[in-house]
């Protein structure tokens, strides 16, 4: 459904649709590594494969952003969360929407070309019906679903190609039952969280699409009693639950599984009993007690967790891909499994062809608060003293920028904290304990704009401390004693950060700038000067990306809870995003995809 806000020529458009394909170059691996000169389109996930999310199209910029207004609107027809990067390929919108129905639609007039509604063969799902996009290449359409199944569908019909399940093992059967002797938390409904399903949108290189499913970190996910109000709270149980995570790598073709990495390792899980990170922050682990406890748990990485967060960035000159690993399971709760818990919470670095490790960095051993890598990995070049380095950097939830060379996974550096930080790595104890940032991050899922020429990144983040506490309900007659541990949001101001951060300067935030609400979405960096990105209260905005002076934003009606986009048609720049909430945080849902253009005679 469509709601026009200007006239358009549709002869025109139909006329346009109905062009010979031949007239457009096929999306092949080609064209797919030439992203990042290809300004009129946005191919992939990141725009390109580095993930930088920056656009060399600048007219909508500084002087002429203010004059920027809604061109069209389509409307999903669902009123959920909506986290998906539409992309743009040839004129024509690829969008996802909440449970994996897919459109494509007119990027000049917004009409809807074709619709894929999708079937799901469980009505269970890990972590509510969102998910982050497509990946189109070979003549199709690739979603990962929440039923954690992987389809082709034909690019120029909708048609499905081909449907393969990722894993028959979705997950336990979660129940509140446990809880009746936990007054606190009694009654609350569960929502979701040991489900296996993908929220990860794919991509695609050299003939395979890589994919990778989530929820294989338990935790039992409780609503909130009140209305429009973030999570009510998450559980997590000591005990054999979850299943080890994976990516891995299908034929566009024909559908064969060509790799699969488990983000637990196989072998070694335990690590070395690390007593702080990496980079050296404490993390205050009872070390000889894991140790002990250690021979009672043989079993415990084939629960393993990691689940898979982000899209991969590739690196096509080196062959490697580079990917995010979740929480260990179970999560929070880590009395079943003693040490590092290797590969969870790692920045991972593999070989594009077949799946093999070649370095990773765990950026929390041991993992207690839900420290996801979750933001997708960003390529970029960084000059110093020794000439110029190829880099990977990730926004973490810990509220750091890291940056490692690429090659060996080395730490160059990480940022100043963009975020607050209290009571880091604090040890959760029956009292509770508030910890900022916590499971929400930091940055979260939301990916972060590079700009090449600048060498500023820009993260967009949230403060939200939780309460953390281990809590166990003792024995009956007929029952064992419950341990177990939870996470809570605490009844006090959040909000958030979208941070300018000096990868030429060792991290320096150069600007930081408060929003209202926490920022859960995503980020895009333009050649015109330009930084947008939305927030729960349905504010889409631009920022002057030198300064973070604000210089325009639309209400667009629903919470703006996914990344903007910005493609060119016929030489005239749009700027799209999906605006539909976010459940999560009780943001206001919506289900539309709002696209922006500049007024005719400003073009």
């Amino acid at each position: 459904m469509l709601i026009h806000l200007e006239k358009v020529a549709v002869g025109l458009a139909i006329a346009w649709f109905n062009l010979p394909a031949t007239q457009a170059a096929p999306l092949d691996d080609a064209r797919l590594q030439a992203a990042t000169t290809d300004q009129a389109n946005w191919l992939t996930y990141g725009r390109d494969y580095a993930n930088q999310r920056f656009s060399p199209l600048q007219q909508i910029n500084r002087e002429t952003v203010v004059q920027l207004a809604p061109r069209w609107i389509y409307q999903t027809g669902t009123s959920s969360t909506l986290q998906a990067t539409p992309l743009v390929v040839d004129g024509i919108i690829y969008l996802s929407m909440p449970f994996n129905h897919v459109a494509a639609i007119d990027a000049v007039t917004g009409r809807e070309l074709w619709r894929y509604e999708h079937k799901r063969k469980t009505a269970k799902m890990c972590c509510g019906p969102a998910n982050r996009g497509v990946a189109v290449g070979y003549g199709k359409v690739f979603i990962g679903t929440v039923d954690a199944r992987l389809i082709a569908l034909d690019a120029k019909t909708g048609k499905m190609v081909w449907d393969i399940a990722l894993t028959t093992d979705l997950g336990p059967t979660e129940t509140t039952e446990q809880l009746a002797g936990d007054k606190a938390l009694r009654g609350q409904v569960a929502s979701g969280g040991t489900g296996v399903g993908v929220n990860m949108a794919p991509i695609v290189f050299n003939g395979k699409v890589i994919v990778g499913i989530t929820g294989v970190g338990y935790g039992l996910h409780l609503d909130s009693d009140r209305p429009n109000a973030p999570l009510g709270a998450v559980v997590g149980f000591a005990g054999s639950f979850g299943r080890p995570g994976f990516y891995a790598a299908y034929d566009a073709a024909t559908v064969r599984r060509v790799w699969q990495f488990d983000t637990i390792a196989q072998s070694g899980w335990e690590g070395t009993f690390r007593t702080a990170t990496a980079d050296g922050v404490p993390l205050h682990r009872d070390i000889a007690l894991e140790k002990r406890e250690l021979p009672k748990y043989p079993d415990a990485a084939k629960h393993g967790g990691g689940s898979a967060w982000t899209t991969p960035a590739f690196d096509a000159q080196s062959g490697t891909l580079f990917v995010g690993t979740g929480n260990p399971s179970p999560q929070m709760d880590d009395t079943s499994r003693p040490g590092d818990n290797l590969y969870s919470v790692s920045l991972v670095a593999l070989d594009a062809e077949t799946g093999k490790l070649k370095w990773h960095y765990q950026q929390v051993p041991h993992d207690l608060w839900g420290y996801d890598v979750a933001s997708a990995p960003v390529l970029f070049d960084l000059p110093t003293d020794k000439g110029t380095v190829p880099v990977v950097g990730q926004a973490s939830k810990l509220g750091w920028f890291y940056v490692h060379d690429r090659r060996s996974g080395e730490l160059i550096f990480k940022s100043e904290a963009f975020v607050p930080q209290i009571n880091l790595f604090a040890t959760p104890t029956r009292e509770g304990v508030r910890v900022a940032p916590g499971a929400v991050g930091g940055a979260n899922w939301t990916p972060v704009a590079y700009n090449p020429n600048s060498g500023l990144v820009y993260v967009g983040a949230a403060h939200m401390p939780l309460k953390y506490s281990v809590r166990e309900i003792p024995a009956t007659a007929d029952k064992p004693a419950l341990h177990y541990s939870t996470m809570e949001p605490l009844a006090e101001p959040t909000w958030g950060t979208l941070s300018a951060i000096s990868t030429h300067d060792k991290g320096r935030i150069v600007w930081q700038k408060k929003t209202g609400d926490p920022l859960v979405g995503g980020v895009l960096a333009t050649a015109g000067g330009l930084v947008f990105t939305g927030e729960g209260n349905g504010y889409l905005n631009a920022f002057a990306a030198d300064t973070g002076e604000l210089l325009w934003q639309f209400q667009c009606g629903a919470g703006v809870n996914a990344p903007p986009v910005t493609y060119e048609v016929d030489g005239v720049q749009y700027v799209a995003v999906a605006a539909g909430g976010n459940a999560i945080f009780g943001f206001k849902q919506g289900g539309a995809l709002v696209v922006f253009a500049l007024p005719k005679q400003a073009k």
